[in-house]
């Protein structure tokens, strides 16, 4: 929040547990000062996000597998909606936290399925469903969606920090702890993760290192 209002933007909390963010976003942008930018279910959000493979592609050629963090299913939407057009055998895998796992469930039961404040770090991804948009566009171009737990994304930051000297926040590492932990076969295969975000305080994910199990 510091960060936040240090580049002069106004926070406003909520009680996640008693109000929906999209109805008060809704209410203050009814006041005609901010303009309300969807998080997820929006066409032009969902095309924005998926230059991100646009842009990974053009720097990798084909890949033969892509992962990517799911939460509302914004990002998931709009990566594989790039990669159907510009990595045709690509198979796309979406990736979202055990205890949030609304999204695998309604790809698997292709019935639109809700997780209400799942208890995770992966904060980006507490969202309680996929959209209404997005939900037929992952079932419609994403192969497969598998989770992963809270150890595996801490595990991955650490990873991360340590040899790549990135700071990434445990939803921006989803789908590269798939890989990193095991949960899909990548010997031999092209495959490529989108990385997404570095909102993380750093005290709080020393802490998180800190608590892993040692020899992890």
């Amino acid at each position: 929040r510091q960060a936040t209002e240090g580049y002069g933007a106004r926070v406003v909390a909520y009680d996640p547990a008693t109000e929906r963010r999209e109805e008060v976003a809704d209410r203050l942008s009814k006041d005609g000062d901010p303009v309300l930018i969807p998080p997820f279910d929006h066409p032009d959000v969902i095309a924005g996000q998926g230059t991100c493979v646009k842009e990974l592609l053009e720097e990798t050629g084909p890949l033969d597998l892509l992962l990517v963090p799911c939460g509302g299913g914004g990002l998931l939407s709009g990566s594989a909606l790039s990669a159907r057009r510009l990595s045709p055998g690509c198979r796309v895998i979406g990736v979202e936290p055990e205890a949030g796992d609304d999204a695998t469930r309604s790809f698997k039961t292709g019935t639109l399925q809700t997780v209400h404040n799942p208890r995770t770090i992966a904060d980006g991804a507490r969202t309680p469903s996929l959209g209404k948009l997005t939900f037929p566009l992952v079932r419609a171009n994403v192969d497969d969606m598998l989770t992963v737990s809270d150890a595996d994304l801490v595990d991955t930051m650490r990873f991360l920090w340590e040899r790549m000297k990135l700071v990434v926040e445990p939803t921006g590492v989803l789908g590269l702890a798939a890989a990193y932990r095991g949960k899909v076969e990548v010997g031999g295969r092209r495959v490529g993760a989108i990385v997404s975000g570095g909102n993380v305080d750093l005290r709080a994910a020393l802490e998180l290192f800190r608590a892993l199990p040692p020899g992890s």
